[in-house]
């Protein structure tokens, strides 16, 4: 009889909280929203925060690792790849040479024409999307589709694209993947990102399961360099600007490359370059430091991730994650608070239904009632009829996710710039510096954009910005790739 008392004064309990907690969740709902999601987004704001102190600690952790990185292998999370590009553009390279630039959901195939000092006579390129099958297939799968493409994009080159007499057709490879870099022309995958996930391909050639699937397909090329988009964009960079020393990519994904002193390789034991110089790919998407401004939606997406605890730099600035990102808060807010009305929207639970392009859209919208936030909320998350208040939060919260993934952009190039000695003055005068910059994200994404470009203003100070220049190297990781192949031509 004991037993089944306490049993029932168990369930009656239980029965009383679930009460308990259904008022108060319908009290809460039948409040007003905007209280509560004003609080959620003070909290956002709030660890979003990048004062100029935290951001210059940043880029110190960025020197640091970068210093680290060069040391030894395994010495630092940038993996700071050797790339064996030692020779970029002089603008004296002359003929026809083709790129294949792989570095997200789409390739593309480009064929340049050079004509030595007179520049790029002709150009042409073609997109093709990747299907998401071949993202996770075998790798013979993926290789195969992409040359089987380059074939038919050769077989358009018309008489204006001259190949010189007595020679093969030379390719630069753009991979934009973590790789161990053996040679110009080959190199191992460390991992897959951007969504891509081919087991068996990590710790293999990347240019020998190109090149197999080339003959496969009947492509008679030569790959002439593997590199990867920072890299390419950098050689692109310099052959229109000799002073670009530094690119970075902000687009899908992120990462930075930059021009080293030789003899600032500790762990380089090859041939010293006749330049002096070589260009290092930095792998910064891999940052990470205790002085990161991480919040709970930026952990949860982690550890829901392909690659949790790895990427963390490029979860937090680019483009594949700012859209999620604001998602996330959305479901908070909709769930906690009721931001949408008394159901969640069931599209909003959807990881990465919020693209950042929408995102983008919705941050630009200048219109009084804010339509084009409505719009987005009503075609992608079927969310009809939301009130202006609720789309001014929207963009609020657009606002602080983009200015804290710009700042920490901007940051991340001060820590170049430092590692360089390009941050102030040296021999008395502060030296002139390029940047080329590449990726959707900077080219579209205005507010980001702007953002940090006023960001590394602040940080270095109003004299040296007069010597530091962003420059968007449009197409720089296709063409430049097209440029090493030229650079380092076998016919050289």
């Amino acid at each position: 009889m004991g037993k089944v008392t306490v049993g029932a004064a168990v369930i009656g309990g239980a029965a009383v909280c679930a009460a308990a907690a259904y008022i108060v969740r319908f009290r809460m709902r039948n409040s007003d929203p905007y209280v509560k999601c004003g609080d959620i987004v003070k909290e956002l704001e709030e660890k979003c925060r990048t004062p100029v102190s935290k951001l210059r600690h940043i880029a110190d952790a960025m020197t640091v690792e970068m210093h680290a990185g060069l040391a030894s292998e395994g010495g630092s999370k940038l993996k700071m790849l050797i790339t064996y590009v030692d020779n970029l553009p002089t603008r004296d390279e002359q003929g026809v040479y083709y790129a294949l630039d792989l570095g997200g959901t789409n390739f593309r195939v480009l064929r340049v024409q050079l004509a030595g000092k007179s520049g790029i006579e002709y150009k042409e390129f073609a997109e093709v999307s990747i299907p998401p099958e071949l993202m996770v297939g075998a790798p013979e799968a993926l290789f195969d589709y992409i040359a089987a493409e380059l074939a038919k994009f050769i077989a358009s080159e018309n008489e204006k694209f001259r190949l010189l007499p007595g020679r093969q057709r030379e390719l630069g490879f753009t991979f934009s993947f973590p790789v161990l870099q053996l040679s110009i022309d080959s190199g191992t995958l460390i991992r897959w990102t951007k969504g891509f996930s081919i087991g068996e391909m990590v710790g293999k050639d990347v240019v020998a399961e190109l090149r197999k699937a080339m003959d496969r397909q009947g492509v008679d090329m030569r790959v002439s360099a593997l590199v990867n988009d920072t890299v390419g964009t950098l050689a692109g960079g310099r052959y229109d600007n000799k002073d670009v020393a530094v690119a970075v990519i902000l687009g899908t994904g992120s990462n930075a490359a930059y021009v080293e002193r030789a003899q600032a390789i500790p762990k380089w034991h090859g041939p010293h370059p006749k330049s002096g110089e070589m260009v290092i790919n930095m792998e910064w998407g891999n940052f990470k430091s205790s002085h990161l401004p991480l919040t709970e939606y930026d952990n949860t997406m982690d550890a829901e991730s392909l690659n949790p605890g790895e990427q963390i730099y490029e979860k937090l600035i680019s483009g594949m994650y700012l859209g999620e990102l604001l998602r996330r808060v959305l479901y908070r807010m909709a769930n906690e608070a009721a931001l949408f009305g008394d159901m969640v929207p069931p599209k909003l639970k959807t990881q990465f239904i919020l693209r950042t392009p929408e995102m983008c859209a919705m941050h630009h919208d200048t219109s009084p009632d804010l339509k084009v936030v409505g719009e987005k909320l009503k075609d992608i998350l079927e969310i009809p009829n939301t009130p202006l208040s609720t789309r001014k939060i929207v963009v609020e919260v657009c606002n602080i996710i983009a200015t804290r993934g710009a700042r920490l952009a901007a940051a991340g190039i001060l820590g170049i710039l430092k590692k360089i000695g390009r941050d102030g003055f040296r021999d008395g005068a502060i030296p002139e510096i390029v940047i080329a910059m590449d990726g959707g994200l900077y080219e579209h994404y205005t507010k980001y954009r702007n953002c940090l470009e006023k960001t590394l203003e602040e940080l270095v100070g109003d004299k040296v910005a007069n010597h530091v220049k962003l420059i968007l190297s449009n197409d720089g990781s296709g063409i430049g790739a097209a440029l090493l192949a030229a650079c380092h031509s076998q016919y050289i």
